[in-house]
């Protein structure tokens, strides 16, 4: 029998992936122990790497009207970035940090504390009006965080996206190839960098992460 608890909501189908504390949520990159890693590793190098392990990450598509921009708004503690490859993000919501990355002319990715996730999702059913689509995608996806002085350096052989501040400034976010997969990445600093990342393609580039930042000297982190 099912652990997975299934709410109907006006024929709306939403789905608890994590109903009770008994059914504990692992990283995908469990196995590689990186709190040992951390701990244990080496404390200075060119890049950082971090992952943000069991967020919260929702798609959303909808061409929102204004009431939807406002119920939006409402609900997330921010406004959807409308302009192209723009992001926002929030650390003090009433859910705490909402980071909502734009992903196409009607479509975004929403980023929160993962123990949100589902009550968000329920929230929009519930809420918003008009026609939308809202899929949790948290138990496919996971969040690296790279950072440091190479940083670019590493980045430069993973991704064909010009990576000067000039042409990808602190704040924009593109979907793109990643090695031999893809990533969404966003610019959080001058150095720094966010890349949402598919969970099945995750030790893959964790692997490739440790191999492009070798001649770097890589830092692992634990959030």
């Amino acid at each position: 029998m099912s652990d997975v608890t299934v709410e109907v909501m006006e024929k709306k189908l939403v789905t608890n992936q994590r109903p009770t504390d008994a059914i504990v949520g692992e990283s995908p990159l469990h196995h590689a122990d990186l709190a040992s890693i951390a701990s244990q590793g080496p404390q200075e190098g060119g890049v950082h790497f971090c992952e943000h392990k069991l967020l919260g990450l929702l798609t959303l598509r909808c061409v929102p009207l204004p009431q939807q921009q406002e119920e939006i708004e409402s609900l997330l503690g921010v406004a959807l970035p409308m302009a192209p490859l723009t992001s926002v993000t929030k650390d003090d919501t009433s859910i705490g940090k909402v980071s909502v990355r734009w992903v196409g002319p009607d479509e975004w990715l929403i980023i929160v504390p993962g123990d949100e996730a589902f009550d968000l999702e329920t929230r929009f059913f519930e809420t918003l009006s008009g026609h939308f689509s809202l899929v949790n995608i948290s138990g496919g996806s996971t969040v690296f965080d790279v950072s440091g002085d190479q940083v670019v350096s590493m980045l430069k052989k993973s991704i064909p996206v010009d990576l000067h501040i000039r042409e990808f400034p602190v704040g924009k976010v593109v979907s793109t190839i990643f090695a031999k997969s893809g990533a969404i990445v966003c610019r959080l600093g001058e150095n720094q960098f966010e890349l949402v990342v598919r969970r099945s393609f995750a030790d893959y580039l964790w692997l490739w992460v440790q191999d492009a930042s070798r001649e770097y000297g890589l830092v692992v982190k634990t959030s």
